[in-house]
């Protein structure tokens, strides 16, 4: 048997089964999931699209929930009263139950620095007014996102965590999840790899981002959920515990953290 199928409560906390590269296959991928150890799936929301996307496929599964929100670099594409569709969206939509992803990324842009502040802002405030959970982007934008964040202490999770221990802590300190993913896997991880050596299991979920970051030995593939189980493998490696107690314990902090029961 392969790594992926041999472990079970699975919960990839972010997924983007909605991406037309799930096109071909979606229906087929997606009912194979439960047999490969998959229990959950949360759907991570980048625009108004995928916003009504997202809530729509995850009504199909009793296991998948979904989020909205507008992503840095989507937000120059968001059309005007954007912000009202959002909220108005979690009012319709019984499965959507975090907000996001949101956040700072200043990869390729510069220039919208200061409205990608305001618009992270205000979805801050609209999670806080509708007591929602955050799933947070942030690329290259550390040190205005901490101080974002210090200000709003948001329940929620950052994405794709790849930084150094010291901002672990300070992430955690705050109430915040880390997500981790296929990076680990990588051969440059030094940084994450370390902060897997201090971060509290308690404070860590596991992610994939599919169709992206797909794990060593799958990079150059479309990721989905089942390759968690790479990833899973790597973290417990580095940890020196059992790969399904470490799934398990992720299992339990995911459900803490976008409430489910």
């Amino acid at each position: 048997m392969t790594v992926e199928g041999r472990y079970t409560n699975i919960f990839d906390t972010h997924a983007h089964y909605t991406d037309p590269a799930f096109d071909a296959d979606r229906d087929e991928l997606l009912a194979a999931l439960p047999a490969a150890g998959v229990r959950y799936v949360m759907l991570a929301g980048c625009d108004d699209r995928d916003g009504e996307a997202n809530p729509q496929l995850a009504a199909r599964y009793d296991w998948m929930y979904a989020s909205s929100g507008i992503h840095p670099t989507r937000l120059r594409h968001a059309e005007p009263g954007w912000l009202d569709r959002l909220a108005q969206r979690f009012e319709r939509y019984p499965k959507l139950i975090a907000l996001g992803e949101i956040g700072l990324d200043y990869h390729r842009n510069r220039k919208d620095i200061e409205e990608q502040k305001d618009c992270f802002r205000r979805q801050l405030e609209l999670a806080r007014d509708l007591d929602l959970p955050v799933i947070l982007h942030i690329r290259e934008a550390l040190g205005d996102a901490i101080e974002i964040l210090r200000h709003y202490r948001p329940r929620g999770v950052a994405h794709c965590f790849s930084w150094a221990p010291e901002v672990a802590r300070e992430l955690t300190d705050m109430g915040l999840y880390l997500g981790i993913g296929g990076a680990l896997t990588f051969e440059n991880a030094r940084k994450v790899v370390d902060s897997m050596k201090v971060l509290p299991l308690d404070r860590m979920v596991l992610e994939t981002d599919c169709p992206y970051l797909a794990p060593v030995p799958h990079r150059g593939e479309r990721c989905d959920s089942r390759m968690i189980a790479v990833t899973a493998e790597r973290a417990a490696a580095i940890r020196g515990i059992d790969t399904q107690q470490l799934i398990d314990q992720c299992c339990e902090n995911a459900k803490v953290l976008y409430g489910i029961a």
